[in-house]
């Protein structure tokens, strides 16, 4: 009985060692490879960004406009609704963006907005300088 385990565990272990030495793919392919996200980049993408879970629950934004004031800088309006049957807390603020989407370095303090049931709230926001073209709304769950 002992003869016939040794050829067994010895096959087994030289099974183990080849599949430890195997490659995997992804070494073959050089160092530091590039790969995509899996997840969206949303803020470069939408005008308005609900950044928790529960603020994606309870808010939508049923109307956002932006016009650019006699000056070049631009004022953005947003409309934030609350979707349940009770009074809710968020924070918004607005980064201003120029052309090709970059911020401009102008980024507004996170502002407490309360909504009541089922209540809608008109928030705005004015850039600093003229540089602005663009903007993202972002709003979050108020701490």
């Amino acid at each position: 009985m002992k003869n016939a385990t040794i050829p067994v565990l010895s096959a087994a272990v030289a099974a183990l060692f080849a599949a430890g030495c195997a490659s995997d793919s992804t070494y073959d392919k050089g160092p530091y490879v590039p790969e995509q996200s899996k997840t969206p980049y949303v803020e470069g993408k939408e005008a308005i960004v609900l950044l928790d879970p529960a603020v994606r629950y309870s808010v939508t934004s049923p109307a956002y406009m932006a016009r650019t004031l006699d000056d070049g800088r631009i004022e953005v309006t947003v409309h934030l609704r609350n979707r349940e049957n009770r009074r809710i807390e968020v924070q918004a603020n607005c980064v201003f963006k120029d052309l090709n989407g970059d911020s401009t370095g102008d980024e507004t303090p996170f502002q407490t907005v309360i909504l009541t049931e089922n209540a809608t709230e008109q928030v705005k926001f004015v850039s600093s300088n003229n540089q602005a073209k663009r903007y993202t709304v972002r709003v979050r769950q108020a701490h």
